[in-house]
């Protein structure tokens, strides 16, 4: 199976997952919001290695390459690649895994709500998948 079509596989198994447990609202971890942000910091200046470094090992295990990484977000979530506004909605427990749910509007006036799967590594919390959500009622 191609490299797209496993990623997509993966994402979509996450997505289905998600929609089928109960989820348990958590306050605000700033660490979480801080890797998120650093992230995109990176995204904004081309610093692909420097984002890729925010991905969790399993993450880089997939991609192999910081080129590799940069290339997929910047075709599949250019959102987050050029963002114009960044919000960090709710944080949630979702069978045992932390999602991070995060507003993006982007150049285009656009918003977009994306899921965050965070985990806390030796080296602090890193990003172990992102998900693109349905913003219905959302504008800019």
């Amino acid at each position: 199976m191609p490299f797209r079509m496993r990623f997509v596989a993966l994402l979509s198994c996450l997505f289905f997952a998600q929609a089928s447990v109960a989820q348990e609202a958590l306050p605000a971890e700033p660490g979480i919001e801080a890797t998120i942000g650093a992230q995109i910091d990176a995204f904004l200046l081309d610093d692909f290695a420097k984002a890729f470094s925010y991905a969790s090992p399993n993450i880089q295990g997939i991609f192999g390459s910081s080129d590799r990484f940069g290339q997929m977000v910047q075709n599949g979530y250019p959102m987050v690649w050029r963002p114009d506004d960044v919000r960090y909605l709710e944080l949630r427990d979702i069978a045992g895994n932390l999602w991070q749910k995060v507003q993006i509007r982007d150049r285009k006036g656009t918003v977009h709500v994306l899921d965050y799967q965070m985990i806390q590594t030796d080296d602090g919390w890193r990003i172990n998948g992102v998900q693109l959500l349905r913003a219905p009622g959302l504008s800019a």
